[in-house]
């Protein structure tokens, strides 16, 4: 774009929203985006130095970039994540967030007050949850292995590895989840699959997947329309072909 207007004009400030606009009508999707993108940081910063005087990308929109349709996992996928996690702290991971879902960054910084045993409650980002019986058994074998391992830590994240335990920082999100990296189902695919469950299972209703998970309007909306979506497609009756009659046939 830059070369073909350095052949027809002797300054970039000759350059007209039109000139932008034609170049770009050659383009599409992602390959327009991008090259808007960089073409908006070039000018702004020209016309920040005083190297042009107009700036004639600034007015030009670009279509909003869809939604990617979100799928579930399929069970071989979630099978495969579940094989990997072979450590306590692997397994009470995956639990938080195919059960909770839980972000990573979340999962990070629980602490041991976020767990209540006695109650049954577990609080994840600010929002007390019941503690179902398969995080429950998790989390105590969690705190059983923690207790043998690190006895004296003073660290108050309920997952420490040998390097958080010296200390009281959470552990690196690198550190949870290398067990599934390399998977489709990673703990943050698996946080998505939980909801896209939740809406798939009880009806795709916003309020209620804001509800139960504490998402904001925004995204409990998003989730409640694709599995609207997957729903319908589900329900569409199956193309009926007629195979052609033999004209030998009586």
């Amino acid at each position: 774009m830059l070369a073909d207007w350095s052949a027809r004009y002797g300054h970039l400030r000759e350059v007209t929203a039109g000139d932008v606009t034609a170049a770009l009508g050659a383009l599409r999707g992602y390959r327009r985006r991008q090259t808007l993108i960089a073409l908006r940081s070039l000018t702004r910063h020209c016309k920040k130095t005083g190297l042009i005087f107009a700036d004639p990308a600034a007015r030009i929109r670009t279509a909003p970039r869809p939604d990617p349709l979100i799928l579930p996992l399929k069970p071989a996928q979630i099978s495969a994540a579940t094989q990997v996690a072979v450590t306590p702290a692997a397994r009470l991971a995956l639990a938080l967030a195919a059960v909770h879902a839980t972000r990573p960054e979340t999962i990070r910084h629980l602490t041991l007050d976020d767990v209540d045993l006695g109650n049954r409650r577990i609080t994840i980002a600010g929002q007390s949850r019941p503690l179902d019986d398969l995080t429950r058994r998790l989390i105590l074998a969690w705190l059983d292995h923690r207790r043998v391992r690190w006895p004296y830590t003073a660290n108050p994240y309920l997952i420490i590895n040998n390097q958080a335990a010296m200390s009281t920082r959470p552990v690196s999100e690198n550190w949870l989840s290398a067990a599934f990296r390399g998977l489709d189902a990673t703990l943050e695919r698996l946080r998505v699959d939980r909801q896209l469950d939740e809406a798939l299972a009880c009806g795709p209703d916003p309020l209620h997947l804001a509800a139960v998970f504490g998402l904001n309007d925004t995204t409990a909306i998003r989730y409640a329309t694709a599995a609207r979506r997957l729903l319908d497609t589900a329900a569409e009756p199956p193309p009926v072909h007629h195979e052609p009659k033999d004209p030998n046939d009586g």
